[in-house]
């Protein structure tokens, strides 16, 4: 499994330099210019995020089709993700997808779909998750932070309930034959940020087959703010630091925590 570290400017470099893929959010180009996407030079594979969750937190509308694309161009992506609407029917995001794809394909780019639904309206979310699977011009399906709890409306009621959302997902994909151990679907998901610990990749072990990469804002965040994961059953003894993350956010004193936070998810046999 590739890895991803999302982080402030100011240990931007250090997660850079440990990760062996890079996601990359749109609402930070506008915002912080080249000063974020000179960051990203090293080669390896760019996920273009088209920052869904963050206009959704905000109330904001959701980036046009030429603006992504060309936020896309900024960075060099190779992937980009395609317009999602979190809390608003599967059908809404489908429809996104097939206006968007054939013009991220004709640009050059490969397709990352994420399934949506409204919220508590599972199978909805399963149903969008399907004809994803099925779509052979899509190369990556996002299994949301967002997404997954809002299917199962836990998203903001119970920490518990969200950390086991994701396995509850996998699992019943796999018992429902929709998601099977075939070389059709190999590294066809990409975990988007985490929930309640860095232990959630340890949760989710068995279906590493299935997933190709994951990113997290986690272990930088949480240590710039002298939080360290811990041996508790999530890897975080009070749940998701929940402090929005301040890209510009100065580096203080807890270098040693953010590099104890980084190496507690690269020792989990990430590819780096």
């Amino acid at each position: 499994m590739k890895f991803s570290h999302i982080s402030p400017l100011s240990f931007g470099q250090q997660a850079v330099q440990s990760s062996s893929i890079h996601l990359t959010l749109a609402h930070l180009i506008d915002e912080l210019g080249e000063n974020y996407t000179n960051q990203f030079q090293d080669g390896k594979d760019i996920i273009m995020d088209n920052s869904a969750f963050e206009f959704y937190k905000a109330g904001k509308p959701m980036l046009s089709p030429n603006k992504l694309i060309g936020y896309a161009n900024q960075v060099n992506a190779d992937y980009v993700v395609m317009t999602d609407y979190p809390g608003e029917s599967g059908q809404k995001t489908i429809d996104a997808a097939n206006k968007l794809g054939s013009l991220l394909k004709d640009a050059g780019f490969k397709t990352f779909f994420v399934p949506q639904s409204k919220i508590r309206d599972y199978h909805d979310y399963i149903n969008t998750f399907k004809w994803a699977l099925n779509q052979d011009w899509i190369d990556l399906i996002g299994v949301s932070i967002l997404g997954v709890p809002n299917a199962y409306g836990v998203e903001s009621d119970n920490n518990l309930q969200r950390y086991l959302s994701r396995y509850k997902l996998l699992h019943d994909l796999t018992e429902d034959g929709i998601l099977q151990r075939t070389s059709e679907f190999k590294n066809k998901l990409h975990f988007l940020g985490m929930t309640d610990g860095p232990n959630e990749i340890d949760l989710v072990a068995d279906f590493d087959f299935f997933i190709n990469s994951w990113d997290t804002s986690a272990a930088v965040w949480a240590g710039m703010n002298n939080i360290q994961f811990d041996d508790s059953p999530t890897g975080l003894l009070h749940g998701k630091f929940a402090k929005e993350v301040d890209f510009l956010s100065e580096k203080l004193d807890h270098s040693n925590v953010v590099t104890s936070n980084i190496k507690f998810i690269n020792d989990k046999n990430i590819i780096i």
